[in-house]
Parts: C-alpha cells; sequence; structure tokens
C-alpha cells in the first residue's frame, strides 16, 4: 500500500533548503573538532551548493507532489558525503582523523542500503530518487578514489573516474545508453567498490596488502565494465532488447548518469 500521501507535509524544495543547512552544520562541527583549512570550507560548501542547485532544479522539473522519505535518507548520505569530501579535500594539507573519515564513511555506505528499502515499502520509488541515489553513490567512490590515490598511486583515481568517462563515451557512442539486462554481479561489484576503498584508507594493514585490496577492486570494476559493454556493443549490432532490461545507467560505481541528465528530467 503506497504511502505517499504521508509524507508531504513540507514542500519538496524546502527539503533541498534543510539539507543544505545540514551540510553547513556539519561543516561547522568538523570545523571546531579539526581546524579544518580553508581547502576543506571551500570544497565542503561548494559540494552543499551544488547538491542543492542540482536537487532544486530537478525538483522544479519534475515536479513531485512530496520530496519522499527515501528522498530525504538519500539527502542525509549525500550530507556524509559532503563532510567526506571536505575532510578529503582537507587532508592535502595534512593528514585527516583517520576515525572521522572513516565513521562518515561507514555511515554513508550503510545508508546506502536503506533509502531503496524504504521507497519500496513507502510506494515513494520514482526516477528522481534513483539517479539521486546513484549520483551520490559515484561521487562518494571518486571521493575516496582521491583519499587511497594519496597513498598508493595516480593509478586508483580509475576506479571513481571509470563511471564518468563511460558517461562521456555514452556521448560518442549512442548504444552505450542502452538497456542492460539485471546482474547480480554488477551490483555485488558496484557496492564493493566503496568498501574496499574504505577499507584500504583505513589504514589497517600495510601499505601492499591496501594495493592489493584497490587493485582486487579496480580489476572487479574493469570486468564489469567490459562485461557490459561487450553486451552493448553486441546489442546495439543485433538491434534486439531482451525482456526483464534495467537503465545502461546501471553497469558498476552506481550509475551511468550524469547530473545534466539528472537536470533533465
Amino acid at each position: 500500500m503506497a504511502l505517499n500521501n504521508t509524507y508531504g507535509a513540507r514542500p519538496p524544495q524546502q527539503e533541498t533548503a534543510v539539507g543544505a543547512g545540514a551540510q553547513v552544520l556539519l561543516l561547522v562541527l568538523l570545523g571546531t573538532v579539526i581546524g579544518m583549512g580553508a581547502a576543506g570550507w571551500l570544497t565542503g560548501l561548494a559540494f552543499a551548493f551544488a547538491t542543492w542547485a542540482v536537487l532544486t532544479r530537478a525538483l522544479y522539473r519534475s515536479r513531485p507532489p512530496s520530496f519522499g522519505p527515501a528522498n530525504r535518507v538519500t539527502l542525509g548520505r549525500a550530507t556524509l558525503v559532503g563532510g567526506v569530501t571536505a575532510l578529503v579535500a582537507d587532508s592535502f594539507r595534512g593528514a585527516p582523523p583517520v576515525s572521522l573519515l572513516v565513521g562518515l564513511t561507514a555511515a554513508a555506505l550503510i545508508l546506502d542500503g536503506v533509502d531503496g528499502q524504504v521507497a519500496r515499502r513507502t510506494g515513494t520509488t520514482t526516477a528522481l530518487g534513483a539517479r539521486f541515489d546513484m549520483e551520490v553513490d559515484a561521487f562518494l567512490i571518486l571521493v575516496l578514489s582521491v583519499y587511497v590515490a594519496m597513498d598508493l598511486g595516480p593509478w586508483v583515481l580509475l576506479i571513481g573516474g571509470m563511471r564518468y568517462v563511460f558517461v562521456a563515451a555514452a556521448r560518442v557512442w549512442p548504444w552505450l545508453t542502452a538497456p542492460l539486462p539485471p546482474s547480480t554481479a554488477r551490483k555485488t561489484v558496484a557496492a564493493l567498490q566503496g568498501v574496499l576503498l574504505l577499507f584500504a584508507g583505513a589504514e589497517l594493514l600495510p601499505r601492499g596488502v591496501d594495493a592489493a585490496v584497490v587493485g582486487l577492486a579496480l580489476g572487479l570494476l574493469v570486468w564489469s565494465f567490459g562485461r557490459d559493454v561487450v553486451w552493448l556493443w553486441r546489442r546495439s549490432g543485433s538491434g534486439m532488447a531482451a525482456p526483464g532490461e534495467e537503465p545502461a545507467s546501471a553497469p558498476a560505481v552506481a550509475a551511468h548518469v550524469s547530473a545534466r541528465e539528472l537536470l533533465s528530467r
């Protein structure tokens, strides 16, 4: 039974303002605790503004009756990701408190499994919510890649950048935007990226072990992307659609949809 009408207490646009306010509050708390520098502040505020602007624009275009409980969970997760982003930006001037970085990231990863369940149980699943969730996932992976790359080398950036390369490639080769069949393996690889990067970033084991863990994550990601690209290429030649397909915006590392697509909805 859908419960959409239960969650319309505030206009959707007000929710984005609340989210931006929560992000600023988190930055103030982080600044108080660790004495965050200019890079962290500017990056965190830029993330808060970008999230507010993109969401507000998307809500204006789609005009949903309410923001929805699942989107509130995703917005809370985006706030945590904004905090992680600020800490990573601040780490260029000195080592951040690893426990704080790991705690915020772990909470964001845990909540990743909550918003989808909330949407299904309350009957508030929307295309906008799915894309919002995917963009937050992808950006967190990118930020974690940047952080881990500072220790293991720039090759780690391939993990965070692969999704965005796919988006760019899809503008040149439109067949990459075709639907994909559902895949548990794809979803598993996507979920593992954040976990393995967090494990490496926690600095619990020797550097060589961390490199092996991140190498495993990259190998799985290349395999997942490669398998899907080959499938899409073959499909583009056959012109056939398989039953039960899902959007091509989801080969590993969340979705291969851009913020620009989110704005156009």
